[in-house]
């Protein structure tokens, strides 16, 4: 019962506050949280070729966001903002990476439908998001939907916890990355 009443407080925190989430998550579930180093990870993409991101971290600013299934509304949503702000990321030289449990073909129609100019990243087995400690909604039955904002020397400098304020997502990264 107590893990359940940690769970519902997270769901309430993440809408709620910003920021300091990451360092509650840590503290609370051993998350990746605001100044940790991104961890070692590979995955296939949309197109079906393997990313590392050690190719990527250390070297340029990224916002990896976890969210939970292609096609459905919040996440169509989130997707599009993303999409729609591209090339403010591209100003800011950040790459954006957006991960899911998805298989790389529904990564590849989800892109080529909505027109996504960014990295897609198939966790079909969800390795990555436990790597991260992503918290669930929905007492258990949804996945997370987490935004990482990480410096170019590879740490992460602001976490966003929400599953219901999609666009906030896109909006806290960017506040976040003009700052750095």
């Amino acid at each position: 019962m107590k893990k359940f009443a940690k769970l519902a407080v997270f769901s309430t925190l993440g809408i709620a506050v910003t920021g300091a989430i990451g360092i509650l998550a840590k503290k609370e579930h051993g998350a990746i949280g605001v100044g940790d180093r991104v961890p070692d990870f590979s995955l296939l993409d949309q197109n079906g070729q393997a990313f590392d991101i050690t190719t990527v971290r250390g070297s340029q600013k990224m916002v990896i966001y976890f969210y939970p299934k292609d096609e459905t509304p919040g996440c169509t949503k989130e997707a599009c903002t993303f999409r729609d702000h591209f090339a403010e990321f591209e100003d800011v030289g950040a790459l954006v990476i957006g991960i899911s449990a998805d298989s790389p073909e529904s990564h590849a129609a989800f892109a080529l439908k909505h027109n996504l100019d960014y990295v897609l990243l198939s966790d079909i087995d969800n390795k990555v998001r436990q790597l991260f400690d992503v918290p669930t909604d929905m007492f258990g039955l949804i996945p997370g939907r987490v935004t990482y904002v990480v410096d170019a020397e590879g740490f992460v400098r602001h976490v966003f916890n929400s599953q219901m304020n999609v666009t906030r997502h896109v909006e806290e990264a960017l506040e976040i990355l003009r700052s750095l």
